[in-house]
């Protein structure tokens, strides 16, 4: 058969259905009516049946007979294609929906929930409806490309790499499995747009965490400022977050911090390490009946806005540190561990994803796999100096 026998086909001079053969058990069946559907004759257990496969043209001849093959090898593995018909749906199991799954589900394992959610979830909204029931074999780097077009559309730079990433090793399990030869996804490294490049504040190196700290014990101003600073250093919070910061906010476990206190106008909620409540009480005993978690002189107002920069200077950090950048080495740190989910990491900055209609619908708060991540990151901290908080902690 070709295409314009399919689409020249009609019932017969009398009205009657018909259907054109193409080989393989699989037909054309054209109704009085005039519609037209896919069918596929087979036997199985001794018994001849009969299979839809879709509706022509929106199953045009190529995908009849792709399925067709996928149906021959369903039956061939001795199982019967009525039963599987699921499978075939997404391409068999050559199809990229179909190898997709078997990647995630080996991943499930190592993964916290939310980030095996977030990677199905990509998936599930903009690969699987482009290219899902292809046949691994068949998608071509510039079909892939086009997929990640699409998501670049939107602004998301970020998540477009990373379901590129996340289809790159979708193809390497195929290949692995003797359904692909090669990755398209591979070509595709430099193709995507760049992201813009960002002006970092001044910030530590992982391998000064440790000589940083053993610096700022030492410090000869008041000791509030100085506990202040390492407790930014374990809450990853900016400066007024802390400055502002009240008793009433600290709930036990966690510190809530409003809506209105916050840059991005959203309520957050800060996990609260063993080091971070040992640094509170600390601050406690000297900020007495003060409203202020870290109060200026007198206690009826909060510290001023330069206190901790000042204190950074006077340990000859002028220009090579700023509080802002203790965020970027918590960041980094954090991401190149490669132990939490990228969102996350973003959450507990309490940034909010530059893709609106995808915070809009994002509003997890990632809190179980945060906690671990604090509690992660301020063993991490005290690491790095053993003098870190020895004292508090005793």
């Amino acid at each position: 058969m070709t295409d314009i026998q399919c689409r020249n086909a009609k019932p017969k001079a009398d009205g009657s259905p018909t259907k054109l053969a193409d080989g393989g058990g699989l037909f054309l069946a054209v109704t009085a009516a005039g519609g037209k559907y896919w069918r596929m004759t087979y036997r199985f257990e001794g018994k001849q049946k009969l299979l839809s496969i879709g509706e022509y043209p929106d199953k045009s001849l190529a995908d009849a007979r792709a399925l067709l093959g996928v149906h021959k090898r369903t039956l061939k593995a001795g199982k019967d294609p009525a039963e599987n018909k699921a499978v075939a749906a997404t391409g068999g199991t050559d199809g990229f929906e179909t190898v997709a799954r078997e990647w995630l589900e080996a991943q499930k394992p190592a993964w916290v929930p939310d980030h095996y959610q977030r990677v199905l979830g990509r998936f599930e909204n903009d690969v699987f409806p482009e290219i899902g029931t292809m046949r691994c074999r068949d998608i071509t780097a510039a079909k892939v490309l086009e997929v990640l077009r699409k998501v670049e559309g939107r602004g998301a730079l970020d998540v477009t790499k990373r379901i590129r990433q996340s289809i790159g090793k979708v193809f390497r399990l195929a290949i692995a499995t003797g359904r692909d030869d090669r990755n398209p996804a591979a070509d595709l490294v430099d193709a995507l747009k760049a992201r813009p490049k960002v002006k970092h504040m001044a910030a530590l190196e992982a391998d000064e965490i440790g000589q940083f700290l053993n610096n700022l014990q030492g410090y000869d101003g008041e000791r509030q400022t100085r506990v202040a600073i390492e407790l930014i250093m374990h809450t990853m919070l900016r400066t007024n977050e802390l400055r502002f910061g009240k008793w009433s906010e600290i709930k036990g476990d966690h510190w809530l911090i409003s809506a209105e206190r916050m840059k991005m106008s959203r309520d957050h909620k800060v996990p609260l390490t063993r080091q971070s409540k040992a640094l509170l009480a600390e601050l406690k005993t000297i900020a007495g009946d003060s409203e202020w978690i870290v109060p200026g002189v007198g206690g009826q107002k909060p510290i001023s806005q330069n206190t901790m920069i000042f204190a950074l200077y006077r340990l000859g950090y002028h220009s090579r540190l700023t509080i802002h950048g203790f965020r970027s080495t918590a960041s980094t740190v954090l991401n190149e561990s490669g132990l939490w989910s990228p969102d996350a990491i973003e959450r507990q900055l309490a940034h909010v994803h530059g893709d609106k209609v995808r915070s809009a619908y994002n509003r997890s708060e990632y809190w179980s796999e945060r906690v671990k991540m604090m509690d992660w990151w301020s063993d991490y901290l005290t690491e790095r100096n053993s003098n870190d908080l020895s004292a508090l902690l005793a």
